[in-house]
Order: structure tokens, then sequence, then C-alpha cells
């Protein structure tokens, strides 16, 4: 198995971070420090890079340091045997540029896939806890490190549907040209609804057992979890959908059907894991679709991606724990970020796990400078 790793990077003006460099390890990693001394923004821009963008879907000014007037961030991968640098930059009011071996991407789309990654973190919550959108968001940026027609089939699609709710903003429904012009992003919605539709039910049935897996491991087969895909189009074509709430859509001033109002329905034990799940449930949930993620990857790619665990360990009992490590203690795994506020328990980790790794121990001084020191431990 192939795995993807990052050996060096550079970080510059990067929300909190100023000027810092490190040197990883090609297996574990792991970040150590208090709350707010940048251990989520060390693994952010690790995962910026990888995908183009941050995990927090932070506009441009949000990520540069308050202090200056640009942000780089530059870093050494090997992915698929091959050296690769990847340099992300932004000036600030400008756009954002990111460069493969110096060449700048023409569409920061053409990245996506590039280097698989996978980023575990305690906002995921918000999987559960959102709406609809958050779980589209997590099911298409799987689909789409893997698959580029159906990436440019779905951009295509939002697009289109932009165009149409701002349509049925600033128009009447009995107004002959405006009738027209919703037939006709109506025909480009329906030849594009249909295999998105498709693919997305594909991949349910295919990452549903992955994530089963991962649950019945992390909790010892406590309980049984499930998901289930819920569209419009289970039950009628999109040309169907279109037409019945086309006078609906004219009042509403938004497409209210189709696609873009797919579902995911997550259940514990039968029962809605938002409204039964206990913290430790939900967070052992969270764990085990990122962990399917990672597996679905992998199996899709043919290599391993790089995992980053965000302080995960809180609110999780003492065996969720352990049985979280057995999982990573596997060959099948490549390179692996952990991130914690108790440099204890990850050094109890790091004794389980038979393996070289760095621990980076990160805190404030007074001054509120932030200061990096590293220590190499190798088993």
């Amino acid at each position: 198995m192939i795995s993807n790793f990052i050996n060096k990077i550079s970080i510059i003006n990067y929300k909190n971070i100023e000027d810092k460099e490190f040197v990883f390890d090609n297996k574990i990693n792991c970040l150590v420090g208090n709350n707010g001394v940048g251990k989520t923004n060390i693994l952010d821009s690790i995962f910026h890079l990888c995908i183009g963008k941050s995990y927090f879907n932070l506009r441009n000014d949000q990520i540069i340091n308050k202090k200056n007037d640009f942000m780089l961030i530059e870093g050494d991968f090997v992915c698929n045997d091959k050296n690769e640098k990847i340099v992300c930059s932004i000036k600030r009011g400008g756009k954002k540029v990111l460069k493969r071996n110096n060449k700048a991407y023409k569409k920061l789309s053409g990245h996506l896939g590039l280097i698989p990654i996978v980023l575990i973190s305690p906002y995921d919550t918000d999987l559960i806890n959102d709406g609809s959108l958050e779980r589209r968001k997590f099911i298409d940026s799987i689909i789409s490190q893997n698959n580029k027609t159906y990436l440019n089939q779905l951009i295509d699609y939002n697009k289109i549907i932009q165009n149409r709710n701002k349509l049925l903003k600033n128009s009447n429904y009995n107004t002959k040209s405006n009738l027209e012009m919703i037939d006709v992003y109506d025909e480009e919605l329906i030849k594009l609804s249909s295999p998105i539709h498709e693919i997305r039910k594909s991949f349910i049935d295919e990452f549903e057992p992955y994530f089963i897996e991962k649950y019945k491991q992390i909790s010892s087969e406590a309980e049984y979890v499930s998901i289930s895909y819920k569209s419009d189009l289970h039950e009628k074509s999109m040309k169907e959908l279109l037409k019945d709430s086309l006078k609906k859509d004219f009042i509403l001033q938004y497409t209210s059907s189709g696609i873009h109002k797919d579902d995911l329905i997550f259940n514990i034990d039968s029962y809605s894991i938002k409204k039964f799940g206990s913290q430790g449930q939900q967070k052992s949930f969270i764990i085990a679709l990122k962990l399917a993620q990672f597996e679905y990857l992998k199996e899709k790619t043919g290599s391993s991606p790089i995992l980053l665990m965000d302080d995960i360990f809180d609110k999780l009992d003492f065996n969720r724990v352990k049985n979280i490590v057995n999982i990573v203690n596997d060959t099948s795994f490549g390179q692996l970020f952990i991130s914690d506020t108790d440099r204890d328990r990850v050094e109890k980790i790091l004794n389980t796990l038979n393996l070289s790794s760095k621990i980076f121990n990160l805190w404030k001084e007074h001054s509120k400078r932030i200061k990096w020191k590293v220590w190499l431990i190798i088993f």
C-alpha cells in the first residue's frame, strides 16, 4: 500500500501562526499544548495544502494573520512515491494562488484528489446537529476526492440552481420570458441531477459497511448504527419535481426540490443519534464516519490518506480511546497527526504504538508569543 505524507511545512501569517517551520515524522506526529496555542491551525494548514482550502470554510481575509497583509504556506510532500511541492499564498484583498511544483492551478478544483487527507475535528458534531447542507458537503467532499466528473457535475448543478433562484427572486410567475428561461435552467438540472443522485446512492451503499465496522470496533459492539440516504429523487424524477413545485418556487423565491435538498439520516439502535445519542456516542459516531472515509479513500485511490486527529479523545471513555488507538495501530495507516491538551495521555497512546513518532510541545509565554519545542521519540 502506497502512503502519502508531508515531510516539512513552512507557515507564515496563517491565522495566529506568524512564522514557523516543522519537519515531520513520516508515521506519527503529536501536537501537545493548551487551547489557543495553534494546534488546530497547524493541522488546518496541512489540510489547506492538500485540499486547496481551509477545513473551516473561512474567507481569505479570515485566514491571513490580523497583523499582516499576506499569508504563505509551503509543504514538501511524497505522493504516490513522487516528491510534490505545494505552495498556497493569499494577499489581503487578492485571490488565492495555489501552486504544484511551481506551476499555478488555473482552477483550485484541479488540485482536489492529488493528496488524499482526512481530518477529524471537534467541530464535526455539526454533521449531526446542523442542517442537511453539512451532511451533503461531507459526502460530496469524499466522492470529489476520487471522482472529478462528479465534482464538475456538482459545480455546474449548483451554478444553475443559483441562477434559477436569482430568476425566481426577481421575476413574476405569469411572465412568458421568465417561464422560458426557467425551462432552459430546468433542462440542464434534469440532465445533471440523475447522475449525481445515482453516484450518491452507490456511494452510501459502499460506504455504510465501512462505517458500521468502524463503529463496532470503537464501541466494542455496544450499539448498532446506520446511515440512510434521503432524496426527493427516490420518489419522483427531477422533471416531475421541478414541474410540481414551480408555483411554490416562485412564491418561496428559491428552488424547493432537487438533489440540493438531499440528506443523510443518522441512527443509533434505530433512533436518531441527534436526539438520543450521548456525547460519547455522538463523538464515536463522528470518528467512525471519518475512519470509514479513510478506508473508502484508501480503497478507491490505492494509497493511504494522511490522517489528522484534532483533540478527539475528550469526552470518550478509556475503552473507546483504547479501541481507536488499536484501529490506527495498523500497517494500513500511513502518516498520522494527533493533537491533544494532555501530554500524559499522548505518551500513553504512543507507548502502545510500535511506530516512530515526534512530539511537538507547544505553549504560550507571558509575552503572548507562541513557542514550540520538539521531542523525538522512536519506538
